[in-house]
């Protein structure tokens, strides 16, 4: 379902998404024409790297850069010379196009095929939904063609060639600032990095590494809690915070 309301999310377009869906290079499509035995509908047409396809009757025409329907029209187009009233029918065999990288701590990390529009909730529930280790931000990194992300966290990296933003995870869990949910490009790489760790060490139940998760900053007390709880034997009027000091191995104590 989508992180955000629990809408069913099935990674496949709707019909209206697929008329509009615009081809491209390495896409596969069928095509159906009606009393055209030449053209055969169980027979894949793959679009080569110049954008193009060969049809039987239609001949040799662009494909890439056109919409599934436009692609329609145009077959149409050719066809008269052959049948009166050309009816004709293009399907999406195969999403080949519109590669995007998901990345870090994803359920199912990898390239995925957009199929369509879809936004960053959309893609990262494709992935499976964010890992229980996921830290409190997503980062998209998006080609200079496609402009910069529409995000007030955008910039150019340090070549020129990309727009790099960052999203707040608990924006995305809660859906806190709609205006986020950003539709996701071809090509775009969206990551999400591990959670940062808290050790709680000493006189506690489960001493060790805790993922902060979501969370920017926790508490003394929710620490204690994933460490469920102070030992019998503990002495808490003695706790400290240990932490670190940038640019150097030593460490603050801050006395609880």
């Amino acid at each position: 379902t989508d992180l955000c309301g629990g809408r069913p999310v099935t990674g496949v377009p709707t019909a209206t998404e697929h008329l509009s869906y615009i081809l491209g290079a390495d896409d596969e499509i069928t095509v159906r024409a009606l009393d055209l035995e030449d053209i055969d509908p169980k027979t894949p047409l793959r679009i080569d790297m110049r954008g193009n396809i060969s049809l039987p009757l239609a001949g040799r025409l662009r494909a890439a850069g056109l919409s599934v329907e436009q692609l329609e029209a145009e077959i149409t187009k050719r066809l008269k010379a052959f049948v009166n009233e050309p009816v004709v029918t293009v399907t999406v065999a195969s999403f080949r196009s519109q590669p995007i990288s998901i990345l870090g701590s994803v359920t199912k990390p990898g390239v995925h095929q957009l199929q369509g529009r879809k936004t960053l909730f959309e893609v990262i529930s494709m992935a499976g939904g964010l890992r229980q280790d996921a830290g409190n931000s997503i980062k998209i990194t998006r080609r200079k063609e496609w402009g910069p992300i529409p995000l007030p966290t955008a910039q150019a990296d340090s070549t020129g060639e990309f727009s790099v933003a960052e999203v707040s995870v608990k924006s995305v869990l809660e859906a806190k600032n709609p205006q986020e949910n950003i539709v996701i490009q071809p090509h775009d790489v969206i990551s999400v990095p591990r959670g940062q760790l808290i050790y709680v060490i000493g006189a506690v139940r489960r001493a060790g590494g805790f993922v902060m998760g979501e969370r920017e900053s926790i508490s003394v007390l929710q620490a204690l809690s994933l460490a469920e709880g102070l030992d019998k034997v503990s002495s808490a009027k003695n706790s400290k915070v240990l932490r670190p000091q940038p640019g150097g191995m030593a460490r603050l104590e801050i006395p609880v």
